[in-house]
């Protein structure tokens, strides 16, 4: 027994049960996102036809010979219309400033709650997780009654005297900044919560033994150990950020350019659907790139701490 399993390490052949444990998430992943994708690809080399659907065909069998066409009229538009320009820009942009206020809020709320006792710890928990179990349309739709300019936030400021007048709020770019961070700031603290807590406390201890300041400690022993939760947290929000469609439409204005609603006119009111896939496949390419980096580190950081734990 020891000899074939010798044997099947030696060879590099996973065994059945890695197999089976391996396999179902790949059918998965293949049936939810592969398949999907393959498609929206090619749509988004077919042209736009007045018809059901409403694209060409990529291949037409016609007198005995196979005629395939890939129409580039897409992303050849994405490249030259300035509007598509300035609308990726500008949903990167939105999406970065999102991701860069979750941390700022995020990371405190994730090291109280790590750093909590364990009965308070699940209560705390509890609430971040609360809001998911409404709804984010009502979510966000309670935001515009609160942003409004006779809405709740501008009359408490007249209330205090803060204010003589409201502020405009309401369908404008710092409404969509609002929105998304409230909607994804758990999406941040819960994969850096999972790492905080694992923190080891006398690795702290023994930076402070040695004379470290509390800011040094944080510098050098904790903010190096939160780095990956701190990262998967960022990424869990970027990524959905950009492709943003709900917020944008109920709580931006008019000039609010982002590309969830540029696919959604290009699809429905325009019913140009190549470009829509066009937009949508050089947009999922996009944001895969942080994603593979962040898992080939990931996996790197384990065969070097792996190769450590041998050595030692």
């Amino acid at each position: 027994m020891m000899f074939k399993r010798w044997r099947r390490e030696r060879s590099g052949l996973p065994s059945l049960s890695r197999l089976l444990a391996i396999v179902p998430p790949y059918l998965w992943l293949a049936l939810t996102l592969l398949v999907p994708f393959l498609l929206v690809l090619k749509i988004s080399f077919a042209d736009q036809d007045f018809g059901l659907p409403p694209y060409t065909a990529l291949a037409e069998f016609k007198e005995e010979a196979l005629h395939v066409s890939l129409h580039l009229r897409g992303y050849l538009l994405l490249l030259n219309d300035s509007l598509y320009v300035a609308t990726y820009l500008n949903s990167l942009k939105m999406a970065a400033v999102t991701t860069l206020w979750c941390i700022l809020i995020g990371f405190p709320l994730a090291y109280y709650i790590a750093r909590s006792a364990p009965a308070v710890r699940g209560l705390l928990l509890l609430l971040v997780i609360l809001p998911f179990w409404t709804s984010l349309l009502l979510r966000v739709y309670a935001w515009v009654g609160i942003l409004r300019n006779d809405g709740l936030l501008n009359s408490l400021l007249m209330w205090v005297g803060i204010i003589d007048a409201p502020i405009p709020m309401y369908r404008t770019d710092f409404a969509v900044y609002v929105g998304m961070v409230y909607a994804y700031l758990p999406f941040f603290i819960l994969p850096l919560y999972a790492t905080l807590v694992k923190l080891d406390n006398r690795l702290l201890e023994a930076a402070y033994d040695l004379g470290a300041r509390p800011w040094s400690a944080f510098l050098h022993v904790t903010l190096p150990m939160a780095w990956p939760g701190i990262v998967a947290g960022a990424l869990l929000v970027f990524i959905p950020c950009v492709g943003e469609y709900v917020i944008p439409e109920m709580l931006g204005g008019a000039d609010t350019l982002m590309m969830g609603r540029l696919v959604w006119d290009e699809f429905s009111r325009n019913s140009d659907w190549p470009v829509a896939a066009s937009i949508t496949v050089v947009m999922v390419l996009f944001l895969l790139v942080p994603f593979v980096w962040f898992q080939r580190n990931q996996m790197r950081q384990m065969r070097v701490a792996g190769d450590v734990e041998e050595k030692a």
